[in-house]
């Protein structure tokens, strides 16, 4: 999942940042409203968490100018507001959901996990498979032929992403910009290490391999036809 962070408080940005990538996002994080609405407009979200008080561009207007844009990426708001008629003008300039500070993470983590569900539809899936290899997105738990499989939390994201993409081929580009936190660097090889790792950890000892290489293109996540 790739997620948009807009604060300018370097202490709650480094705090919100640490706690998603621990749960396995991609964080950008923009400092401020113009380079925030910036890239908004410009790269693909799963979900938006935008402080109000911002400068050079204040987080309402923001907001306002993302749906004008037709950008209906879902956004949390976080302000040090918490009176009501605070909370509505949020609601109706276009945010789905509204944090006050101080705020627990593990709130704002079920809030932005709910709204992603709720963007994707009512039959988002609690649970993805790809013949004896099964994901449970409710605990994290992953099996092969019914065998628990340790993941950490970058390969849990980078399995997540194959399997909710299975048989599709995804190039490195897309895994690198929606499982890591920095755009594609054509001379990393991090795409390739972390594939490798995986591998050898849901496939190996299974006669049939699910994770291909497709050369000169990406990846993906199969059974054998």
């Amino acid at each position: 999942m790739r997620l948009l962070l807009i604060e300018d408080d370097e202490k709650i940005a480094s705090f919100v940042k640490k706690g998603f990538k621990a749960e396995g996002f991609a964080v950008d994080h923009a400092p401020d409203g113009t380079s925030g609405l910036d890239l908004a407009l410009t790269e693909p979200y799963d979900a938006a968490v935008v402080d109000i008080m911002l400068p050079g561009l204040d987080g309402l207007s923001l907001i306002g100018r993302m749906r004008r844009e037709k950008v209906m990426t879902p956004v949390i708001i976080l302000s040090a507001k918490s009176a009501i008629d605070d909370r509505v003008r949020g609601l109706q300039t276009g945010g789905d959901d509204y944090l006050s500070k101080p705020f627990a993470f593990s709130e704002l983590l079920a809030r932005v996990q709910a709204l992603i569900r709720r963007a994707s539809g009512a039959k988002e899936p609690t649970r993805l498979t790809c013949g004896d290899l099964t994901i449970d997105m409710l605990t994290r738990e992953v099996r092969r032929g019914g065998v628990k499989i340790d993941l950490q939390p970058l390969e849990y994201s980078l399995l997540e992403y194959l399997m909710r993409n299975a048989g599709r081929v995804v190039s490195k580009t897309m895994i690198m910009e929606h499982v890591w936190d920095y755009h594609f660097d054509p001379q990393t090889n991090v795409v390739e290490a972390r594939i490798c790792r995986l591998r050898d950890k849901v496939d190996k000892g299974s006669n049939e391999k699910l994770i291909h290489t497709v050369r000169g293109v990406g990846y993906a996540l199969r059974r054998n036809a």
